[in-house]
Order: structure tokens, then sequence, then C-alpha cells
């Protein structure tokens, strides 16, 4: 099957219900050896379950693959695949890596260094004072932020850099048409035209619980390195840290007051092994030698 067809395949099987990214793959390394499997056949090879199998072979039929091209290209909707030269090289080689990511933006700022920078969704000042003692000398070293464009210090890492003249990166959770928080839709709006937008979703996707930490594998897979501002014991951050960890990325992290449950997160991080980060010259030696 040539590799055109294979991609367009592969936008197809996002669209459909009843599969996940692992599903996906699945799919692909059985349509590469043998290019004519039907859907059921694509069940099979996914081993999805009689409910799942259902679900996907009815969305599946239900799908008109060129009225769903033509949107996407009306809507600006663009899509990279794992086939693709232009797919993100380190998040090809994680665990469980997207097949198609959708994207608005740049897509080029994927060669740069990318640096993931995560926190709490109710950060402290503390937070965003930190933010501004540490961006302003990555972005001067030409760093790109990653992080997931949610409340708090996402939304903080991403105004701050745009307003230093940097380059950002959202990860989202949901379908690119969304707006998650609500409050970061303008924002949203500006890093598609200017910077760059990911998501693994289909427009339309709301913003379901289980997507968020699903979506921090792709924030820690595409970057360096993971910075972690504050953070709770239990939080999102932390996933993305120790899913950073997993992949052997450099994990970062802000040390905070022992009293407060904001700084637990980060403390234990730095306990068992993240570096300790007070300047951003502890990041730049990790990652520029």
């Amino acid at each position: 099957m040539q590799t055109t067809k294979l991609n367009q395949t592969l936008f197809h099987l996002t669209l459909c219900k009843g599969i996940g990214a692992t599903s996906r793959i699945r799919m692909l390394s059985s349509l590469i050896d043998n290019p004519y499997l039907t859907p059921y056949d694509l069940a099979h090879c996914a081993q999805l379950n009689a409910a799942n199998t259902k679900l996907f072979m009815n969305s599946f039929s239900a799908i008109c693959l060129e009225e769903k091209l033509s949107e996407y290209k009306n809507r600006h909707i663009k899509w990279v695949t794992i086939l693709d030269s232009n797919y993100p090289e380190y998040l090809k080689h994680t665990y469980n890596p997207p097949a198609l990511l959708f994207y608005q933006g740049d897509l080029n700022l994927l060669n740069r260094n990318l640096l993931a920078v995560v926190g709490s969704r109710q950060n402290s000042v503390y937070g965003t004072k930190v933010l501004s003692l540490l961006l302003p000398d990555l972005i001067r070293q030409n760093f790109v932020t990653v992080s997931g464009l949610a409340k708090g210090i996402d939304q903080e890492v991403h105004k701050q850099t745009i307003a230093l003249g940097g380059q950002t990166i959202g990860i989202i959770g949901t379908g690119l048409d969304q707006y998650y928080p609500f409050e970061n839709e303008k924002l949203q709006k500006e890093m598609g035209r200017n910077h760059l937008l990911l998501s693994e979703y289909p427009l339309g996707t709301k913003p379901l619980k289980q997507h968020f930490p699903i979506r921090n594998r792709i924030i820690a897979g595409v970057s360096l390195g993971t910075l972690v501002i504050e953070a709770k014991y239990r939080s999102g951050s932390l996933i993305t840290a120790n899913l950073a960890l997993q992949e052997g990325r450099e994990v970062f992290a802000i040390p905070g007051d022992i009293t407060k449950p904001y700084y637990e997160g980060t403390n234990d991080l730095i306990l068992n092994g993240a570096k300790c980060v007070l300047n951003a010259n502890h990041i730049l030696e990790e990652l520029m030698n």
C-alpha cells in the first residue's frame, strides 16, 4: 500500500470510534504487511472486544472519507502521521506514540530544542515569578516551550513565552475546534496562527477527563526534558514527569515550601532524582551539552 493511501487510511481510522492509540498502531502494522485487510480483519488484528468491534465497524462504514478530507482542508486543520518524515522524531520512539497528529501552525517548531514546562492548574504567585525568572534565558537560547494549554502554569508558560518573543507549542486533549478552558480561546487561536497546536483527537472531541493524562505522553514525548514548576503529590504534572523519566528524558523541578501541598510533588521529584532548578543555567547545562 502506498504511503499516501496508508496516511488516508490512518486519517480514516483516527475518526473511528471504539479504538485508541494502541489499536491504531496495531492496525497500521497489519496494513503494512497486508494492505487488503477488511475493517473486520483490522478489528481482529487490534484485538478489539465484541462491543468495540461493532462500534468500530459501524463508525468506519459511516464515515465518508472524501467529505472529511474536504472538511479538514476547509477548516485549515492539517495532519501528520507516524509514516511521515516530519513526524516528531523523539515522539516516534516512545511507548505508544499516536499514529496521527492533527495540527495548526508551524510544524517546523518540532525540529527545535523543546522543553516541556508544566505545573499546577491553581498556580501561585511564586510559580508565575519562577517562570518570569527562567523563561527569558531559555528563550534567548532558542528553546521552544511545550505545555498543555490548561489553566494555571500551562497558560502562564504560553503567555509569557509569547510576550518574550519566543515560540510555544500547545498540546491539547480535545479536538482543535474546542477551547478548554473557554477562557483560553483567544490564546489558542493565536497559537494556531503563529506558533503550533497539536492534538491526536479529531474535530468535535470534547474535553473528557481521561484524555488529559493520555495527552501528557505527547508533551513529554516531543521534548528534550520536562520542567515541573509546582505540583501536588498526585497531579497531571507528575504524570508528565514520570512519562519523561520512562523515556529517558531529563526531568527538572523547582523546590518549594515544604509546608504547602502545592510543592509536595516537586519536592518529592527532587528527593527521587530530578534535577533541582534554581536558575535557567541548571537546565541549559543539561540540555545543551
